[in-house]
């Protein structure tokens, strides 16, 4: 007896300026369907709108049984190819999926996309609409700048956020850094010494 395969989100690689496109196609194809936008505001010379931009130019996210629907996935018009290693598309976790969703909610905080981890201190968000978050301090100051990275598509999105609200994750200093910077007298982390 043939087991159910669950199913499970994927990232496709579309092609330039497809991806709107390509994630109305695959919902009308009843296949679930994610595709992160945020709200910005464009300036021309004429006029200010505000526009939906995807926050990952080239992809789009799906909700499939591989095997049975993978086919009506890259036969999708724009679909260039699941993203992973090889054949074998990687799966994304339903976490990453929602802290994407929380991310585009909050569009505001989001600063830009990195598509390389940086090297800091790993910290973890404490309080508000990102509470429990972990990533990278990259920049500091009264408003910290956060890259949240996500390994399986090799993109991060940089979030400004107060310093005030991160903890340092003890041991988990970046091993590409050979004289830290982000150490225990790091202002974030006297912060929290006391607590």
């Amino acid at each position: 007896m043939r087991e159910v395969e669950a199913l499970q989100w994927y990232a496709v690689y579309v092609r330039s300026r497809y991806e709107k496109k390509v994630h109305q196609m695959l919902l009308e194809q009843e296949i679930v369907s994610f595709l992160p936008l945020l709200e910005t505001w464009k300036q021309w010379s004429d006029r200010k709108k505000k526009v939906s931009e995807p926050l990952f130019r080239g992809y789009v996210f799906v909700n499939i049984e591989l095997r049975k629907d993978n086919i009506n996935v890259l036969d999708t018009e724009g679909v260039v190819k699941f993203i992973g290693i090889g054949r074998n598309p990687s799966v994304i976790g339903k976490k990453d999926i929602e802290w994407l969703k929380k991310l585009v909610r909050e569009p505001d905080a989001v600063t830009g996309t990195v598509s390389s981890l940086p090297a800091g201190q790993k910290v973890r968000v404490l309080a508000g609409p990102f509470k429990d978050l972990e990533g990278v301090v990259v920049k500091q100051g009264r408003e910290a700048r956060l890259v949240v990275f996500f390994d399986t598509i090799m993109q991060g999105v940089e979030v400004s956020i107060f310093s005030d609200l991160l903890m340092p994750i003890k041991g988990a200093i970046d091993p590409r850094v050979s004289n830290p910077i982000y150490q225990e007298t790091d202002p974030i982390a006297k912060h929290f010494l006391h607590l």
